[in-house]
């Protein structure tokens, strides 16, 4: 048994989940409402206040399945509840961001600067000129747009400039020596 596709997701106060036909799953929150399908061989039931995921049997397919399922209905739960966000850090001499309404215009020492608007049901915050806070109810969004953020300009390993996750390590590497 999928030690994740077995464990029963809790339904906190506020949230509303239902199952319709062909396994989709719609799941109502104070914070707005996320739809998705997924696969139909699963068994999705709401007992209470939990959902429960269960296989029919123990194939490869169905069992690879069963803990994703799982997994993606407690985001979509947590994402309508709480949200999630991500935090960028610009770094770099110069490399600065700003917010113009729904826009994100990032000078990162190119010859123009980078815009970029918000997708819809993602927010951007800037905290300072160096940080940026993605906020959204859609995990795989809030991940993706970070990412194509990042994609702007990646942090490179000799001093570090770009734009990095708040949470990650950048590995340095030394430079050039000269000759004694």
């Amino acid at each position: 048994m999928s030690r994740i596709g077995r464990m029963p997701i809790a339904i906190p106060a506020g949230v509303t989940v239902t199952v319709a036909e062909n396994n989709t799953v719609t799941v109502k929150g104070p914070k707005g409402t996320l739809e998705r399908t997924f696969a139909p061989e699963l068994g999705i039931k709401v007992e209470g206040n939990e959902v429960v995921v269960t296989r029919p049997n123990d194939t490869k397919k169905s069992k690879s399945l069963h803990g994703l399922t799982r997994t993606l209905i407690n985001n979509m739960v947590i994402g309508v509840s709480a949200g999630f966000e991500k935090v960028l850090e610009i770094n770099g001499v110069g490399y600065r961001g700003a917010k113009q309404g729904k826009k994100l215009v990032l000078n990162l020492g190119y010859s123009h600067p980078v815009e970029i608007a918000d997708p819809e049901g993602i927010e951007t915050v800037m905290e300072g000129q160096n940080k940026i806070i993605i906020k959204g109810i859609d995990k795989e969004k809030v991940g993706q747009f970070a990412a194509e953020i990042r994609t702007k300009r990646e942090p490179e390993p000799y001093k570090g400039k770009g734009i990095k996750y708040a949470d990650e390590t950048i590995r340095r590497k030394v430079g050039k020596t000269g000759k004694k």
